[in-house]
């Protein structure tokens, strides 16, 4: 549980938490910020809320004294969890699961705890009922952190600085991952600027981790968590955007399992073109201008 300034996300993840009642709860929590009035206390009352285990728990802490910032603070209490324990379920503080997201990563987890070309599971699906139907889940080249679960031996593969970037971008190995060259054009200026250092952030790390070591993951086939955290008091998600806030749906046991166990360039070609594609962004800026589908209209 990844928690630092929002007491009312924190209360709603809690409260979802709570509802399963893990027998360990590790908690990752960022020191405030010396220049932000009033976020000192704001941290401090979302700190309480853990408080307020009352089921039979060991929580551990991980609390920082002072601001490390979204790179530092989460990469390094991820790998503070994963030297606690073996794998982990990791949620954010505005990542709220649905009650079927828990044992669909607990089955994954130990179906794939032994299996080193498998680096995750995720929650999210952006697929819609463009989704596959025939099995519960998918494998795709695309990490999803928005509520997601992992091991101790994939995380040994994570790389924070990005070492090797310059080469892996140039290579035909991130070619084949995205022959698009819209997606392609996107995830090179973005991590050309995570790797130089001018944008905060920790998951841009792990998915380069992720392709550099030929992992894959496994992805729903139906959304199992929602982001609540668009906003002003995001450090990313300033706006809001419906086509990262797909309906949650409950899925179904016994889990389906796919046939073969290999990416599906087909099904992340169309949630990449989605997200990435210039007609479909314009589309999307449109919608918000027009408050015709946002929260935030």
């Amino acid at each position: 549980m990844i928690i630092f300034n929002r007491p009312d996300l924190t209360e709603t993840l809690f409260q979802a938490i709570a509802k399963v009642r893990p027998r360990k709860l590790l908690v990752v929590a960022d020191g405030a910020r010396p220049d932000r009035p009033g976020e000192a206390a704001r941290v401090a009352e979302t700190r309480k809320i853990i408080d307020r285990v009352d089921w039979d728990c060991e929580v551990l802490r991980n609390f920082s004294d002072v601001n490390l910032g979204c790179k530092r603070r989460v990469s390094s209490g991820i790998t503070w969890a994963f030297e606690q324990v073996e794998e982990a379920i990791i949620l954010e503080d505005d990542c709220i699961p649905d009650p079927s997201f828990f044992p669909y990563c607990d089955e994954l987890l130990e179906k794939y705890r032994n299996d080193p070309k498998i680096a995750m599971v995720a929650g999210t699906c952006f697929l819609g009922d463009r989704a596959p139907t025939q099995g519960s889940y998918y494998f795709s080249d695309i990490p999803l952190i928005w509520g997601w679960a992992s091991w101790r031996r994939a995380w040994n593969v994570y790389d924070i600085e990005m070492k090797g970037w310059p080469e892996f971008r140039d290579s035909e190995k991130f070619r084949r991952i995205f022959p698009s060259s819209i997606a392609r054009n996107h995830y090179r200026n973005q991590f050309d600027r995570i790797y130089s250092g001018s944008i905060d952030t920790w998951d841009a790390q792990w998915s380069y981790s992720v392709w550099k070591t030929e992992k894959i993951c496994v992805n729903p086939s139906r959304n199992l968590v929602r982001n609540l955290g668009f906003g002003p008091g995001a450090t990313h998600t300033h706006f809001y955007d419906p086509a990262f806030d797909p309906p949650v749906r409950s899925i179904g046991f016994p889990l389906v399992h796919p046939a073969r166990k290999e990416s599906n360039p087909p099904l992340d070609k169309i949630w990449l073109n989605e997200q990435y594609h210039f007609l479909a962004k314009v589309k999307r800026r449109l919608r918000r201008v027009f408050q015709l589908g946002g929260r935030d209209a």
